[in-house]
């Protein structure tokens, strides 16, 4: 076979520019430290690297999402607990006012501390995150959650009941805050009857709790939501001052009977009813609809009953009984949500655990299949210059040979 001047020429620079090329990929592996330079290098790889580069990706913002949710989880704890001191302190303010030995000036004095506290727990109340919106006011972060209406000398509650979420894992999604209608706002009021209306013989009545808890559980199986007239109670007395309790005009079951002779006390679930008179006569009352507040307005109602002076002896003890249970209500729901806050704090610190341990395992595979192998390159890269020295030289030989040479 003849091979011609050109083709002589050809396949020689041919090898020239494969041996160039290999020790270029070579090369240019080791410098950008890569097995893959284009995903035809190593199709199967390269899809395998671009899933795991968006895992990667996942797992760095779920990290930061951890971070953002930890700050703003504990941000939120830490003003909770500092509400939660100061109606602690509220409380004990209210356990005094009943000493019997305070002047009026006195209670005036436990008043104007109780206003300090409200304001305190007002501003705390309204406190921010770290980005400069309302911690409590749900998904309306830029709107102030509590304020303050003077027509009706109520705090009321201007946000919503949202709560702003974040993705810590691929199927978990964890709230950053509580809404304060939740928090503060949904406070069951002290459960009690509406004041007693006597008629008939009788010229006045009151009641007196003596067994809130007992009353609590009586009013729980009976308020009707649906009938209000389930909740109309009345207590009729003949003129032998013989009693008998009826609901909507209707004995109980069992029947609830007795007698008033020599005493002008009934004690009915929880409840101690006194009259002035005798019977025949009438006295009627009702379940009052649930009620709610927070503890702003509590201890609103508490200052305004204290600094009146005429509210006194057993209006001032249903005043302080309305504003302990309140406070104790309040209290609860708090430690409830600071307790749902220290398990999404827990369950973060195991997620980031797990996706640490995620986040290293993707790396590793990442490195086997992406990264390069110095070793093995610097090899690579040696045996290719190595290639390309001996195809030039083998150029020169063969392109040095003619027919001339042996001629000579």
């Amino acid at each position: 076979m003849r091979i011609s001047f050109n083709q002589k020429y050809q396949v020689n620079l041919n090898s020239i520019l494969t041996a160039q090329e290999r020790l270029q990929n070579a090369s240019a592996k080791l410098d950008k430290q890569t097995k893959i330079l284009t995903p035809s290098d190593d199709p199967s790889a390269s899809a395998r690297v671009v899933g795991l580069d968006q895992q990667i990706s996942q797992m760095d913002q779920f990290k930061s999402n951890s971070i953002i949710l930890k700050n703003s989880l504990g941000t939120e704890e830490a003003v909770l607990s500092n509400i939660r001191s100061t109606m602690d302190q509220a409380r004990v303010l209210t356990l005094q006012l009943g000493n019997g030995a305070l002047s009026q000036l006195d209670r005036n004095a436990v008043a104007t501390q109780l206003k300090n506290m409200r304001s305190q727990i007002f501003d705390l109340m309204n406190q921010k995150d770290s980005d400069g919106g309302y911690l409590f006011s749900g998904f309306q972060d830029q709107r102030q959650a509590f304020t303050f209406e003077p027509t009706s000398g109520k705090y009321i509650y201007s946000g919503d009941e949202g709560q702003k979420k974040l993705q810590v894992s691929p199927t978990v999604t964890l709230p950053s805050n509580d809404s304060g209608k939740v928090v503060f706002e949904d406070v069951n009021a002290r459960r009690k009857p509406t004041p007693p209306v006597a008629s008939g013989g009788f010229s006045a009545a009151t009641f007196e709790t003596v067994n809130q808890s007992q009353f609590d559980e009586f009013y729980k199986q009976n308020y009707d939501g649906l009938n209000p007239l389930n909740n109309d109670f009345s207590v009729v007395v003949d003129a032998s001052n013989n009693y008998e309790i009826l609901r909507n005009g209707s004995s109980l079951t069992p029947s609830v009977t007795g007698s008033i002779a020599g005493s002008s006390d009934i004690s009915f679930q929880g409840l101690k009813l006194k009259l002035t008179g005798a019977g025949p006569g009438q006295i009627d009352f009702s379940l009052k609809a649930p009620e709610k507040s927070n503890i702003l307005n509590t201890l609103s109602d508490l200052i305004s009953s204290v600094e009146t002076s005429e509210v006194k002896g057993s209006k001032l003890t249903e005043a302080m009984a309305d504003a302990l249970i309140q406070i104790d209500g309040a209290a609860v729901k708090i430690d409830a949500t600071i307790s749902g806050i220290g398990g999404r704090q827990n369950l973060i610190s195991n997620i980031e655990d797990g996706n640490t341990d995620l986040q290293i395992t993707n790396k590793s595979f990442r490195a086997d299949l992406y990264e390069i192998d110095y070793v093995e390159a610097i090899t690579e890269l040696t045996k290719q210059e190595t290639a390309l020295s001996a195809v030039q030289q083998t150029f020169n030989r063969v392109t040095s040979t003619s027919l001339f040479d042996y001629l000579r």
